[in-house]
This record gives C-alpha cells, sequence and structure tokens, in this order.
C-alpha cells in the first residue's frame, strides 16, 4: 500500500525560505540593474557636458539619487575612460559604499541638495558665459523668462573654495527656492527629478548668461529686464509645458 502524501510543518517552513530567499535574490538583481542602468545615464550626462562646452576635461561633475545611494562621476577621471566597472556610490552621509575610484572633489555641494531637496540629480560645470556672469553680478538680469523655470532670478553664490562645507552653505542659500544657481568665480550648479531635467536647467541657464552677456555688450543701449511678477507668471506657466499623457 502506498504512503499517504506528508503535509509538514518542516516542507511548509522549508518552501517559505527558498521562496524569500529567491525573491530576495530577484529584488537584489532587479536592484543593482537599476543601480547600473543609472549609472550608465551619469556617465552619458557628464560626456553631454562636454560635448556640448560646457565642461572642460573633468572641470564638472554629475550625480543621481537612488534611494538613500549616490552615484556621482569620480575625481579627475576623464568621461570618456568612464566604464560600468567604474561605478562609484556613497550614502548620504558622504561614506563610500561602491567602488574604488575617490568620488568628485565637490561630493558636499550634492550631498548638501539631496538632503534639503527633492533632488534626483545634480549637474555642475563651468560654463564660460555663466561663469564670466558669476564674476559680474550678485544675480542674474532677468533677460529672459526661461529664469521662470529655474524658480525666480537666478542668484550666484559668494565664493569659496571649491570643495568645501562653506561653498555648500552658500550654494544652498543661493537655491533658496531656486534650481540653480551661479557659484561666483566658479560654475553653475542645477538639480532636477531626473537628469536630463537638471541638465535642461543647466544648459538654460548658460544659454541665458551668454544672452544677457551678448545683449549688455552693445555700446549705448541696456538691455531691457523682465519683473519679478513676469518671471513667475511664467515659471507658472512653463510647469504645464510640453506633451501630457
Amino acid at each position: 500500500m502506498a504512503e499517504p502524501l506528508r503535509n509538514t510543518d518542516d516542507t511548509h517552513q522549508a518552501g517559505h525560505q527558498d521562496g524569500d530567499q529567491a525573491g530576495n535574490q530577484a529584488g537584489d538583481q532587479a536592484g543593482n540593474q537599476d543601480v547600473a542602468r543609472l549609472w550608465a545615464d551619469v556617465v552619458a550626462t557628464a560626456r553631454r557636458t562636454v560635448a556640448d562646452g560646457l565642461v572642460v576635461g573633468t572641470s564638472g561633475n554629475v550625480s543621481a539619487r537612488i534611494g538613500d545611494l549616490v552615484l556621482v562621476t569620480p575625481s579627475g577621471v576623464p568621461y570618456d575612460r568612464l566604464t560600468p566597472a567604474d561605478l562609484t556610490g556613497v550614502d548620504l552621509t558622504g561614506r563610500q559604499v561602491l567602488g574604488t575610484l575617490v568620488p568628485t572633489s565637490e561630493l558636499p555641494m550634492h550631498l548638501a541638495v539631496y538632503r534639503t531637496t527633492d533632488a534626483r540629480a545634480v549637474v555642475h560645470t563651468h560654463a564660460v558665459h555663466a561663469t564670466a556672469v558669476s564674476t559680474l553680478v550678485t544675480e542674474l538680469p532677468p533677460v529672459h523668462y526661461m529664469a521662470g523655470a529655474l524658480g525666480g532670478p537666478i542668484r550666484v553664490a559668494p565664493y569659496a573654495p571649491y570643495g568645501t562645507d562653506e561653498l555648500a552653505g552658500n550654494m544652498l542659500r543661493a537655491l533658496t527656492g531656486r534650481s540653480g544657481c551661479l557659484l561666483q568665480n566658479h560654475g553653475t550648479i542645477t538639480y532636477g527629478t531626473t537628469l536630463d531635467q537638471a541638465y535642461d536647467r543647466t544648459a538654460q541657464l548658460e544659454w541665458m548668461c551668454r544672452l544677457w552677456l551678448t545683449a549688455s555688450s552693445v555700446p549705448g543701449l541696456t538691455p531691457s529686464l523682465l519683473t519679478e511678477a513676469q518671471v513667475a507668471e511664467a515659471g507658472e506657466r512653463l510647469k504645464g509645458y510640453g506633451q501630457r499623457r
């Protein structure tokens, strides 16, 4: 006579454990894939800053956040040499948790943005027109309504040595109510909910600086400027710009 099938607690427990392990492995694999994809996007964005003339050599840096992990370009490595194996990541305290390459020296600025805003991506450049403007004024004159896309007139953070907490603090004050600012005698920094958005804000900021420099260089003429109310109205309208799905 055949022995009846047994349904013991042990077999149930083993089944649950196997299922849990498989689920954990699948979750880890999916998480690793997400990190790998985001790193590829970080590298692609960094390369784009060079291709578009916003960065010379390795003078800028790019980062993106996924959970409590921040993926950031390493210090002093040309972007065209970065590979998937060069993935560099830190936690929100700055402790390195992924990779062996030293993170960018501007890590304090990136982390300050992530700790105080809803940013998921940060782009820092030494764009020439924006840097030039940062040496001339304390706020970019509102020469175009696209200032509204960054929250209003673009402030200039006072100079401090690169890579310092002082610079990060100056930057945060200039970013109050804004998603981008100029860094005096240094460059730009912008953030967004995606790398594409952060990059677009950087490009728009550089363009506005170039526009103001061009217009203000005409002898005998002064550029017309928008009022704060006009910039604010444009900012509200721009929130609904583009295709809706």
